[in-house]
């Protein structure tokens, strides 16, 4: 692997433009990239890859997946993830960002309360059968024709048809709810909030009185909240997140441990290192050296 000091973070263009919204082939993104695979990078937005006719591999965090026909992929905002197709891969190629969901009038738990979006490292693809191809096929497709169009509430068409697509694909999911996203509805806003700010916080904010007092609730009824609708407590998911983001920093970038340390914010490397090995097991090399890229069958 190329060595490198941070994983790199694109941001959504479409022809050097900043969007929202871009749906592409795989065929026009193969051509523009001179069918040179990517190396290993995150996005700011969500991304749905759907192959036609493609062979390679789709490596997402800590797993690798065969990209095979008819099975597609969803890839959160932060996962690392990289393509490496065969020659001439065909397929579809939707990317949205959070903002873009707003402007097309869709709730912002819609993608949280899905299980087809998971940012964690078990992100198979989704098998697709003909039936449902071609319902889905025909949600993209006009999804495509309503955004090159770009009428009058194109946007809320696109969004529609989006929905639609997303709704269709978490119905034949046979994954069990994300335990992070699961909800209780009397706290499920707390839940959702908490979330977000771990996601926005993670490298800053380690005690869970942090996010309490930003939530305005006592750091005993967030462990409560969040026990409840997740399993583990509030201190548990600000940890998992840090483990998460320190394994993807150590597999995929060059850093020593100490610079890793000093990024997810602990000030004393001894003390990363050894929040790392209680919580995994492994010190930060035995980790780096134990994993194999090996693909794993599809189990969406």
């Amino acid at each position: 692997m190329p060595g490198r000091d941070k994983i790199y973070t694109l941001d959504l263009f479409d022809n050097g433009t900043p969007a929202h919204f871009v749906f592409k082939t795989m065929e026009e993104i193969d051509e523009a990239a001179g069918g040179i695979s990517d190396n290993p990078h995150r996005h700011s937005y969500y991304t749905v890859i759907w192959p036609f006719s493609a062979t390679g591999r789709h490596i997402i965090d800590f797993r690798e997946y065969q990209i095979i026909k008819d099975h597609i992929f969803f890839v959160s905002p932060w996962q690392v993830h990289q393509v490496i197709t065969g020659p001439h891969p065909t397929g579809y190629v939707i990317l949205f960002t959070p903002e873009f969901l707003e402007k097309s009038s869709i709730r912002n738990d819609f993608i949280t309360n899905l299980r087809i979006f998971r940012n964690s490292d078990e992100t198979p693809p989704l098998p697709v059968d003909k039936k449902m191809a071609s319902r889905l096929k025909t949600f993209a497709d006009n999804m495509r024709s309503a955004f090159d169009e770009h009428d009058e509430m194109y946007l809320e068409r696109v969004g529609a048809y989006l929905k639609l697509f997303l709704i269709e694909c978490n119905s034949h999911c046979s994954l069990s709810p994300d335990s992070n996203l699961q909800k209780i509805e009397v706290s499920k806003t707390i839940v959702r909030s908490f979330r977000e700010m771990v996601e926005k916080h993670y490298g800053e904010w380690h005690q869970v009185k942090d996010y309490a007092r930003a939530l305005n609730v006592t750091p005993n009824y967030l462990n409560e909240v969040i026990r409840s609708a997740s399993g583990v407590t509030a201190k548990e998911f600000v940890q998992n997140r840090l483990i998460l983001e320190a394994k993807r920093l150590v597999l995929f970038t060059e850093k020593s441990g100490k610079e890793i340390g000093y990024d997810l914010g602990f000030e004393d490397p001894s003390h990363f290192s050894k929040f790392f090995r209680n919580n995994t097991g492994q010190s930060l090399i035995e980790f780096r050296d134990s994993v194999t890229f090996s693909s794993v069958p599809s189990v969406l």
